[in-house]
């Protein structure tokens, strides 16, 4: 089995991670150091910190120049970072050592590979919202579609009372709609630029180190933090908890369509299912259990990167490194989450919903007997007598609505029954549900 399953030909389409995969390989990391370096330069000729004439042509050679990911593992190996090997491979490129000299003028290594890692973590993020609105635009048209389909609802996996399809369908949802509503808050909170030098003073800089970042941050289209972030992983904790989340909540998807489609209850339908090698009766839901084993995987990474959440003093190469194993990690698992759960195709059986809904003589229906007793008498009493009928439905085998009728011929019990009567407000939360994804 390959390092990663994102990264193997034999697995990579099961967990396939979209667009999302392309922004972590080598070559977009070094193309994205690349194109900091180059903004540095540009933004310090511009203020009097380097040479203009350098400056510019530093800039128009970074995006010209290519370098070989692998050309620069014995130096990252040596040096614990791939920048000062970039940094050396880049000056030797450019042929004009008068001009490459003025290359990551006062900059550190983390500073460029920080905000190289946010250029990427910012294309993540514009990649997932795309796919998670799109995937939100299927569920609010089931959702509706559905919003007074009843069907039972489960609590402890036993039957509690009627809900509708399209209320389980808006509880899927409704985390990913307000996923999506955070999202201009985080950018604002984590997508930041790094620069300020050896230790995160920004001393080499003088007195224009804030103003070199704001600029820098400028011409980058990232945040401006306004102070130094090395020793303080915030930013990159705060994505990853987002990342983490998307996952967990797509994973609630996944657990209840196993459950939903399994042998015996087989209320949803999936419009692709997996085969087993010897029995050709099987439908299997490896989409939904793809969806429960990424949010697994994210959820122990995101641990991983809490972690490594406290560096020790000014830079710590333990808790750096942790980032790079985790992060990227987590990363692939949200999108490779929302990619799965975007080519899911999910049907409901209202038949075997109804079926269902009558099994063991109709007791789901004995919360709304027992509330409509509670009309002509205490509510301990009638809930009491509604336990006693139910032990004679499981012991006479007779229909909870049948019994009910002969023991209290004198109350009028119609629509008690009835599930489409008696699902409360979940048509309106379906949809609600609606409403705020054609809102967002």
């Amino acid at each position: 089995m390959a390092g990663s399953v994102f990264d193997s030909g034999l697995y990579g389409k099961l967990f396939g991670a979209g667009e999302a995969g392309r922004l972590f390989t080598d070559s977009a990391e070094v193309r994205a150091m690349l194109l900091v370096e180059g903004t540095l330069a540009k933004v310090q000729g511009r203020m009097g910190l380097i040479p203009e004439i350098s400056a510019a042509a530093i800039h128009r050679a970074t995006l010209e120049i290519t370098l070989d990911p692998s050309g620069l593992a014995t130096a990252t190996a040596q040096n614990g970072v791939p920048v000062p090997g970039l940094v050396a491979a880049f000056r030797k490129e450019m042929q004009a050592p008068e001009h490459a000299q003025y290359l990551h003028w006062g900059a550190t290594s983390q500073d460029i590979h920080d905000t190289g890692l946010m250029l990427r973590l910012r294309q993540l993020l514009v990649l997932l919202e795309r796919d998670l609105r799109a995937l939100l635009s299927d569920l609010a048209a089931l959702a509706e579609t559905h919003a007074e389909l009843p069907m039972p609802g489960r609590t402890y996996g036993q039957h509690a009372t009627a809900v509708s399809f399209g209320s389980v369908v808006a509880h899927w949802g409704w985390p990913l709609v307000e996923l999506v509503a955070e999202l201009e808050a985080l950018r604002r909170s984590a997508l930041w630029v790094s620069l300020s030098g050896a230790a995160g003073t920004g001393a080499a800089f003088g007195p224009q180190a804030g103003a070199l970042r704001a600029a820098l941050a400028e011409g980058l289209g990232l945040g401006d933090p306004g102070r130094s972030w090395h020793a303080d992983r915030g930013p990159v904790l705060r994505i990853a908890g987002w990342l983490a989340r998307v996952a967990t909540a797509l994973a609630k998807m996944g657990e209840d369509l196993v459950l939903l489609t399994q042998s015996g209850i087989g209320e949803l339908r999936l419009g692709t299912s997996g085969g087993s090698s010897t029995m050709p009766q099987k439908q299997n839901p490896v989409a939904p259990s793809v969806l429960i084993a990424l949010a697994r995987q994210a959820v122990a990474l995101n641990g991983a990167l809490l972690s490594a959440g406290a560096p020790r003093q000014e830079r710590d190469g333990g808790a750096w490194f942790t980032e790079w194993l985790s992060l990227p990690q987590l990363c692939l698992c949200a999108a490779s989450a929302v990619e799965t759960a975007r080519g899911l195709r999910v049907e409901p059986v209202p038949g075997a919903m109804a079926e269902a809904l009558e099994l063991n003589g109709g007791v789901i229906h004995a919360e709304a007997l027992s509330f409509r007793l509670a009309e002509h008498m205490g509510r301990p009493e009638a809930q009491a007598a509604v336990k006693e009928i139910c032990k004679r439905v499981a012991k006479e085998g007779r229909p909870l609505a049948a019994l009910a009728g002969e023991t209290w011929p004198e109350v009028e019990l119609g629509g008690v029954f009835d599930a489409r009567q008696q699902l409360g407000e979940a048509p309106g939360e379906a949809r609600g549900f609606a409403r705020a994804v054609r809102a967002l």
